[in-house]
């Protein structure tokens, strides 16, 4: 019998040792720019993937730091998604060229642009990964070990330009090439100042900006380098071992490979082992916007997230799947990620019983366990399913929720006793998330009122054949075991043996007669849900004569 496959985190777990050696500390690295809305697409590499690699290799007894990277001292390129983002995008248009933490906060609540758009995104690391140490490129070229590879770069930058220019095809840098960006100290752009002259020493440059004319010195700790030499200073200085890599750098004799041949040809140490993962898609009802971009404002963030959805339900959809595989989200049909989510957890437990190959359920259970960032209980706690929340919080108020839905799932037989302490903190979790979905992202069908009394003019509006009809089902429900999958089972019998002219008016007299509407969700889970007496009193008094 052949063993079944190895989850691809494993493997990759297992590359860093083979890479690194079974001892010693291993330093993980991920790399973002603040140039916008910081999307969840973002925590598919930098943290998830990183944060399960840490879990593995901790469990093998690693010591093992997860660094974070923002690229603060980038150039603002003003476009017009950016522009956009603030009141008078004609007078924010001189911003560009200013390096990211200078811009100004475009709704005045932080210091600048690159708080603002991180606070979305940073505040919620917590919960996504056990543990982020984040730095900005702009401490970075602070610190001594980055100021240390910048000197070595530009004592070596004739070698580097030779490497640089096997990648730059029809445009090489010419002799005495400096590849650093001073920043203007007049227009305070990083992208138009011109080089001139290094003073190693006092740890200057030299520069005339192209821009306003403006020339002076500027100190290297307000510049930046070249990007790709950037990447591989900070490899150096950071002594990163292992870095995931967005699809974009993978390209063969792309940036990544660029920097690979700078660390190992002219800076002399070992590159970090590295991954490539796809984009993260943007699906709006129904519709792909395209990949998720922080420039482009294209996306959803963490904080978005959790106000609808458990961190380690998305954290699963990126664990289970290829990292090389496109995924998209969209936040009008979370619920369905908490299904896979829910779905894998009772298969963990071996609760759900699965008609699959070992392997698949292997691959299951492992993507379920890396996607935990609590320890696992010895037994399942209760499981309120998402779309039984979101139904639940449409048919209990608001005020003392979780405890009604205890004893509403009480009397309908879903909870057989109180629950314990885990599971109604997951509870009401779950039914305070479904509340905020419904009410910032549902689509229309979900949202439904269940009517506290039935209207006359809507009773009588019922035919003799809808009440024959409603009639028969209530003869069926009497005798049946109140669930929701007995309740769907007999309804999906009864309909087989109508016509289905018979059943699309079958299900628009129900749906007139629980919401005062002609179409809505599912019914079955929304009846189970609901006390077994009181539906069936609905149906006779719909049927009755008065």
């Amino acid at each position: 019998m052949t063993s079944p496959p190895i989850h691809w985190i494993d493997k990759v777990a297992n590359d860093i040792e083979q890479y690194w050696g079974l001892t010693g500390e291993i330093i993980c690295n991920g790399g973002l720019s603040v140039s916008g809305l910081q999307h969840v697409g973002r925590l598919r590499g930098e943290i998830v993937l990183v944060d399960a690699v840490r879990r593995i290799l901790e469990e093998r007894g690693r010591n093992v730091r997860h660094l974070l990277v923002l690229y603060t001292q980038d150039n603002w390129k003003g476009k017009d998604t950016q522009l956009r983002a603030f009141k008078n995008s004609e007078e924010a248009s001189r911003y560009k060229g200013w390096r990211l933490m200078d811009v100004p906060d475009p709704e005045d609540c932080h210091r600048n642009w690159v708080e603002h758009y991180w606070k979305n995104f940073g505040g919620y690391l917590h919960d996504f990964a056990k543990y982020v140490e984040v730095y900005t490129t702009t401490q970075l070229y602070k610190m001594d070990s980055m100021k240390e590879v910048l000197r070595e770069i530009l004592l070596k930058k004739e070698d580097v330009r030779a490497i640089i220019n096997k990648y730059r095809g029809r445009r090489p840098y010419p002799e005495n090439w400096i590849p650093y960006d001073p920043l203007c100290g007049n227009c305070l752009r990083i992208d138009s100042a011109e080089p001139l002259e290094v003073d190693l020493e006092a740890y200057k440059i030299k520069y005339v900006c192209k821009n306003c004319g403006y020339s002076d010195w500027c100190s290297m700790e307000d510049g930046k380098l070249n990007w790709r030499l950037e990447w591989t200073a900070i490899w150096k200085a950071l002594k990163v071992m292992f870095e995931p890599y967005g699809k974009d750098h993978a390209t063969p004799g792309g940036s990544r490979d660029s920097c690979v041949d700078l660390a190992v040809n002219a800076l002399r140490f070992k590159p970090p082992i590295g991954v490539a993962y796809e984009w993260v898609g943007y699906v709006v009802g129904g519709k792909d916007l395209g990949d998720m971009g922080s420039s482009d404002f294209i996306g959803f963030t963490p904080e978005d997230w959790v106000k609808v959805a458990e961190p380690e339900v998305l954290r699963y959809y990126y664990i289970i799947n290829d990292c090389m595989k496109r995924l998209a989200l969209s936040l009008d049909q979370v619920y369905h990620y908490v299904e896979l989510y829910d779905f894998a957890e009772r298969v963990y437990y071996g609760v759900e019983k699965l008609d699959k190959e070992s392997w698949e359920i292997a691959t299951m259970k492992r993507s379920f366990e890396l996607s935990q960032l609590k320890s696992i209980p010895r037994e399942m706690p209760f499981q309120l399913k998402y779309l039984h929340a979101v139904i639940l919080v449409q048919t209990l108020p608001e005020e003392d929720l979780l405890e009604n839905a205890i004893r509403r799932l009480k009397s309908t037989g879903v909870l057989l006793k109180d629950p314990d302490p885990l599971s109604a903190s997951r509870m009401e979790s779950r039914l305070r998330r479904a509340l905020n979905w419904l009410k910032l992202y549902a689509p229309s069908e979900f949202r439904v009122r269940l009517l506290e009394s039935l209207p006359f003019e809507l009773k009588s509006s019922l035919s003799s054949d809808d009440k024959d009809l409603l009639k028969k089902l209530i003869e069926l429900f009497e005798s049946i075991e109140w669930g929701e999958e007995a309740i769907k089972q007999t309804m999906m019998r009864f309909t087989s043996a109508i016509s289905k002219g018979e059943s699309q008016r079958l299900f628009k007299a129900l749906y007139l007669i629980f919401f005062g509407r002609v179409s809505g969700p599912r019914i079955a889970p929304y009846l189970a849900m609901l006390n077994k007496g009181w539906v069936l009193n609905r149906l006779k008094e719909a049927i009755s004569m008065s």
